[in-house]
């Protein structure tokens, strides 16, 4: 396989190579790979995660009885009011 790269990823290889740390471009191209694919998997873990998340709320929401929105916008205000000005 070949691939072209723009001159901004030419320029970043470059600096990457020039800083001493890496010895080709090939190694700075495969840790950007090996990286791509962590962060694709933490982002399906997460995707996984927040599905969870929703279903599980939903099953608590199927055996919790419904409220009207104003009681629920006031009972949200009242978490969040200060102990204080919850007794004036």
């Amino acid at each position: 396989m070949s691939i072209s790269l723009t001159p901004n990823q030419e320029r970043l290889i470059q600096t990457k190579l020039q800083s001493g740390k890496y010895h080709s471009a090939e190694e700075v191209l495969e840790i950007a790979l090996r990286l791509l694919d962590e962060y694709d998997r933490a982002d399906a873990a997460w995707v996984e995660d927040v599905r969870a998340k929703v279903d599980a709320a939903i099953e608590a929401s199927l055996h919790t009885p419904p409220i009207d929105g104003e009681t629920f916008v006031n009972q949200i205000l009242e978490r969040f009011q200060p102990a204080d000005s919850a007794s004036a």
